[in-house]
């Protein structure tokens, strides 16, 4: 089940929001990131949103989604997920990723733009490209990933 995420979510969502930011493989936060600042990062105000995804009342995953950028860019939107270890190759990203394009469809946005996709992960890429988002271009050596160096971020693209 999909749903709005609250206040009483966090404490499920933080510690795979803290451990997937200490792996340094997706996500560029820093990795002093408080709980609080983490949460006040993820858990988006209107226009925006943040869901969960969950199972027999454990959270499986969440996404927050909303507007790229304000004012004049404000018909495009946005989309940062994140799925917890012990669900990942369950379809959860999947189901998070088909509910985001939904809800920025049913918002009116024009398209959906993805600012940070690390190249080097590689599930990430093949499922928003099975969503059929395409890689617009990428930044060279912009993300430092603990396990490769320096690698690209995609930026990818969904016209809606």
């Amino acid at each position: 089940m999909i749903r709005p995420a609250t206040a009483e979510d966090w404490p499920a969502i933080w510690p795979f929001l803290r451990d997937t930011v200490e792996a340094g493989e997706t996500y560029a936060y820093p990795l002093d990131l408080t709980s609080e600042q983490a949460r006040d990062l993820w858990l988006e105000q209107p226009p925006g949103a943040t869901v969960v995804l969950e199972e027999d009342g454990v959270v499986l995953g969440t996404a927050k989604m909303g507007p790229n950028r304000p004012g004049r860019g404000d018909h495009v939107g946005t989309a940062s997920f994140l799925v917890a270890p012990q669900a990942r190759g369950r379809g959860v990203g999947r189901a998070l990723g088909e509910h985001v394009v939904a809800w920025h469809r049913e918002q009116g946005y024009r398209g959906i733009q993805f600012n940070a996709v690390v190249e080097t992960n590689t599930a990430a890429v093949r499922l928003w490209e099975s969503l059929g988002f395409v890689v617009v271009g990428t930044v060279p050596g912009a993300f430092r990933s603990r396990a490769h160096g320096f690698v690209g971020l995609h930026v990818m693209h969904l016209p809606l």
